[in-house]
């Protein structure tokens, strides 16, 4: 019997050990795609900065202002790319961190404790799911609007003249106007993703 309880006490630190590893790995994976996150942010505001300074340029040689968008939309591919791939790990690390704590809570004897845990669980995990919600929401709002700034470059590539420029005008307006709901749904995602790296802190508020 003895031999027994201690099995007992040992898988159940074993537990709490893996659970509060994986609480810290979700909290720097949810931290790490805040960061990408408002860097692709940054650099999308980056790349219509550079289309509309193309198109508002009067004189001169059209050529090094497409230049420089094109460098900028490739930028904010390769910002958009990594962020995908953040995103991915944090929810992987998620998945983790609510299977190690669902154990966890499942070993607890007390009833009355059990479920007070249960109930933490299933807060901050709701918590967890308006941070997916939210990111799905800006990545399904992001794709149609990188697609039309990697159209532009296309468009311009053979034809960087004034009448280029021109044809391109109403599209770049329509960027410009899906920009706000993009930034929109960013901004959510982070203000979710604040919450939740709150929820996770180990720092007593």
């Amino acid at each position: 019997m003895k031999k027994k309880t201690l099995i007992m006490i040992g898988l159940a630190t074993l537990l709490a050990s893996a659970t509060q590893a994986s609480q810290e790995l979700l909290a720097r994976s949810i931290q790490d795609a805040r960061l990408e996150t408002t860097r692709t942010s940054e650099q999308l505001a980056a790349t219509l900065e550079a289309l509309t300074a193309l198109t508002k340029q009067k004189t001169g040689d059209l050529r090094p202002a497409y230049n420089t968008y094109c460098a900028e939309v490739a930028k904010t591919q390769s910002a958009a790319a990594w962020t995908k791939t953040r995103v991915q790990w944090m929810a992987s690390d998620g998945r983790k961190y609510f299977q190690d704590w669902q154990a966890t809570i499942s070993g607890i004897a007390n009833e009355s404790l059990r479920k007070k845990s249960q109930k933490r669980l299933d807060a901050v995990q709701k918590s967890y799911g308006k941070v997916e919600t939210s990111l799905k929401l800006a990545a399904e709002k992001f794709s149609p609007f990188l697609s039309d700034l990697v159209d532009i470059q296309k468009a311009l590539a053979s034809d960087v003249t004034p009448g280029g420029v021109k044809a391109i005008k109403s599209t770049v307006g329509s960027a410009n106007w899906n920009h706000k709901y993009v930034d929109h749904a960013i901004k959510s995602a982070l203000k979710e993703m604040d919450k939740m790296a709150k929820a996770l802190s180990s720092e007593a508020q």
